[in-house]
């Protein structure tokens, strides 16, 4: 999961937000493509959307407490060992002035309605029962993403993937599910660019996964909604990875030439496979 993930993450990274016509034209699959604008972030590297959800995954194999300190304690810390673009500008400035958990909760203004904590949310979804991923998904939103439409954004996030996981379904019923747990709005089919807002990522999420029978399929239409891109894409893959009712097919080339430092491809792995035996 870890590993699909992210390669939706650094794929769609290099097509977030940027002119249909450029998205049209290189949205092949065929390897990872320079944004054009955002020059910061080189092809192959993951952003915000894959640091966070680390941090929810390494939380979730340590055995600790899942309480809002640890949460605080191991976003700050999967920033300060690897400080990388991709994060809001606001928020970024924010991470590269606190060093402990503690300080986080000080300072955060947790109003965001944005997607950040809906992106971070897939490792939750294999959680045992609904009620555990409706808890879970919401307390770590309270800390940075403490409204309504930020936490339902990441319990519909985590709902995919435990819907996925547990195999509750045909991927084509997925929104109506979540859609029962959360409300309506959730089973709607997505049309159009995706803006900032959360529960437009994870719309547009569900409606990809709904309509795919391949993860290369997933991938390909979750760029091609155009707007936030990378987080559509790691929400969908996230989820996807887990259904054996979604072929497998991601392109070798985006796993070869995903980033593969400390924290990359191999760590990814690794962390992936302690993850799955802890919660399969």
């Amino acid at each position: 999961m870890l590993v699909e993930l992210a390669i939706g993450d650094a794929y769609g990274a290099g097509f977030e937000y940027a002119d249909p016509a450029f998205i049209a034209e290189r949205n092949t699959l065929a390897g990872y493509v320079q944004h054009p604008t955002h020059l910061g972030i080189r092809p192959g590297a993951y952003t915000d959307d894959t640091q966070m959800t680390l941090a929810i995954a390494e939380l979730l194999v340590s055995g600790e407490s899942w309480s809002r300190e640890q949460l605080a304690e191991y976003f700050v810390r999967a920033y300060r060992r690897d400080p990388r673009d991709g994060y809001a500008q606001r928020f970024q400035q924010f991470l590269d002035t606190v060093h402990t958990g503690e300080d986080f909760l000080a300072r955060i203004e947790p109003a965001s309605d944005k997607s950040g904590a809906a992106m971070r949310a897939g490792p939750i979804g294999l959680l045992p029962t609904v009620d555990d991923v409706l808890h879970h998904a919401r307390e770590q939103a309270r800390i940075t993403h403490d409204t309504p439409d930020g936490i339902a954004a990441a319990r519909a996030a985590a709902l995919a993937v435990h819907y996925c996981h547990h195999e509750l379904g045909p991927i084509a019923e997925l929104p109506g599910w979540v859609g029962g747990r959360l409300g309506a709005a959730w089973a709607r089919p997505w049309h159009g660019k995706v803006g900032s807002k959360g529960w437009m990522s994870v719309r547009a999420a569900l409606t990809t996964l709904s309509t795919s029978t391949s993860l290369s399929q997933a991938l390909h239409s979750a760029v091609a909604w155009t707007g936030d891109v990378d987080t559509v894409a790691t929400i969908a893959l996230a989820a996807g990875s887990r259904t054996t009712e979604i072929e497998q097919d991601l392109p070798a080339i985006l796993t070869d030439e995903l980033e593969n430092g400390p924290f990359g491809r191999e760590y990814l792995r690794d962390l992936d496979s302690r993850l799955l035996a802890a919660f399969s």
